[in-house]
């Protein structure tokens, strides 16, 4: 079984590019181009140029300490090492950056994470490289191929910009989600605890999570 999962609102209960801009007096505008992205009123890809445009020029340590500070979603670290004893294949993709992403990966052990970049020179943000557009799915394909043919799948997201990979998928699970992911999804969890995963995915698959 792979379980796919958002990272930043799903793993992580928070949107590190929101918290930078607080830093910076732009809250109100990356809020509101995020908002955008995520409902799908505007291109994924733009609102994402749109917001790093705005951050351009803070320091590398800022982001650093902004990405370690954000807090696992709530149930997250029990889900996750229960997933890991169901064999489960645990797979986090994110339209955000590394900085946070690679620490969730190492924080919760999950097999496998993509991300985008961030890029520094002289120590101040000037740029993104984009390996996750804003069709998530894309990479995934790239990346396991034929399993995702063979296994059984499972996402878990939260947005607008998260729905190529319900294409992917035999169970789609909506969290704390805005209304068109809400239509979209076979089941919706309402609320921010991660540990009704494990009933669902037990639920729909016949499988029991394990105690310990």
């Amino acid at each position: 079984m792979i379980i796919i999962f958002d990272v930043e609102g799903v793993l992580v209960d928070g949107e590190f590019l929101p918290e930078l801009a607080r830093l910076v007096g732009k809250e109100k505008e990356v809020h509101e181009i995020t908002r955008k992205g995520i409902s799908g009123e505007m291109n994924w890809e733009q609102s994402l140029q749109k917001r790093i445009e705005l951050l351009r020029g803070l320091p590398l340590q800022v982001c650093v300490s902004i990405s370690e500070r954000l807090p696992s979603m709530k149930g997250a670290q029990e889900m996750v090492r229960k997933l890991k004893e169901m064999s489960a294949l645990r797979v986090g993709v994110s339209g955000g950056f590394s900085l946070l992403a690679n620490r969730v990966k190492a924080e919760l052990d999950l097999d496998h994470v993509f991300s985008n970049e961030l890029i520094f020179h002289e120590g101040r943000l000037i740029g993104y490289g984009l390996l996750v557009s804003s069709n998530k799915a894309q990479i995934l394909n790239t990346a396991f191929g034929d399993m995702l043919k063979d296994d059984k799948k499972v996402a878990v997201v939260d947005g607008a910009n998260d729905l190529d990979l319900f294409n992917l998928v035999d169970l789609k699970i909506a969290f704390n989600v805005q209304e068109i992911v809400r239509q979209r999804a076979d089941v919706v969890v309402d609320g921010k605890d991660l540990s009704e995963i494990l009933k669902i995915v037990a639920e729909n698959f016949r499988e029991e999570a394990p105690d310990h």
